[in-house]
């Protein structure tokens, strides 16, 4: 049973229904968010919204089911999310990343935990998808590295750490980044968390990048991980963006 700082009772009313509604037309969800987060940490937050994770082809069918129910919806970014309201309380549906790079797939619902919240059985998405998308989060006004500590201090002896970082493989310098930051907050632990190979791997990889020659076009990386401080470098400065975008 997922417990978690209670919402005021409206609220728990609209997300227990809301809850209900999704598992009786068996569309598939996965709760993510704050109760993803008390899920594999412990840690407790106020839950003023609630975040379904679904696939991208499956969340016009949400919207679809909860307008249908009287609930007021929107496409909020075609890019990755949409929301759903009803007085004055809402729910993100979330099937991709900003970045487009998250992309909920098969494997986020064949990796997932299963638990109760209000009394409804639900998934929460994997711990492995779950640090892939924050690792992406370091914007400005938000970042979420601590989240991703907590996270691999609690789950991260049990974590896909191949899973993981096939995902992210792309971009692993985020997760080595990561790893030195908790090598840094954590001294006594990480031995006994971040696995050898992975670690030796990342360091080997940074290494080997001394040895190439500079690219020859002039690229930022920096929207992927903060769509706004970096435009600076795109607009101003003559880098090429490396963000996806999707119409």
């Amino acid at each position: 049973m997922l417990k978690v700082v209670e919402p005021r009772i409206e609220a728990q009313e609209f997300y227990k229904s809301s809850l209900e509604l999704l598992t009786q037309h068996k569309i598939p969800f996965m709760l993510g968010g704050g109760f993803a987060l008390y899920h594999y940490t412990g840690i407790i937050r106020d839950m003023k919204d609630m975040d379904v994770f679904c696939k991208p082809v499956d969340y016009p069918k949400i919207l679809k089911l909860f307008a249908g129910y009287g609930y007021e919806t929107q496409v909020y970014d075609v890019r990755w999310l949409a929301k759903i309201h009803r007085d004055g309380h809402y729910i993100d549906v979330i099937f991709n990343t900003v970045n487009n790079i998250c992309t909920v797939d098969d494997a986020w619902f064949e990796h997932a935990s299963c638990t109760d919240v209000y009394g409804v059985p639900v998934k929460i998405i994997p711990a492995e998808e779950l640090v892939w998308c924050k690792l992406y989060v370091q914007n400005r006004e938000r970042y979420d590295g601590s989240d991703i500590n907590h996270i691999l201090l609690k789950k991260g002896g049990q974590l896909n750490w191949k899973r993981l970082l096939n995902r992210i493989d792309p971009h692993w310098h985020l997760l080595l980044m990561q790893i030195l930051q908790f090598q840094f907050v954590y001294p006594s632990e990480y031995r006994n968390i971040i696995p050898d190979w992975l670690f030796h791997e990342l360091i080997q990889r940074a290494q080997d990048q001394y040895e190439l020659p500079p690219p020859f076009e002039k690229v930022c990386r920096g929207p992927v991980i903060d769509n706004t401080q970096y435009e600076v470098d795109i607009k101003d400065w003559n880098y090429k963006s490396y963000t996806i975008m999707t119409i």
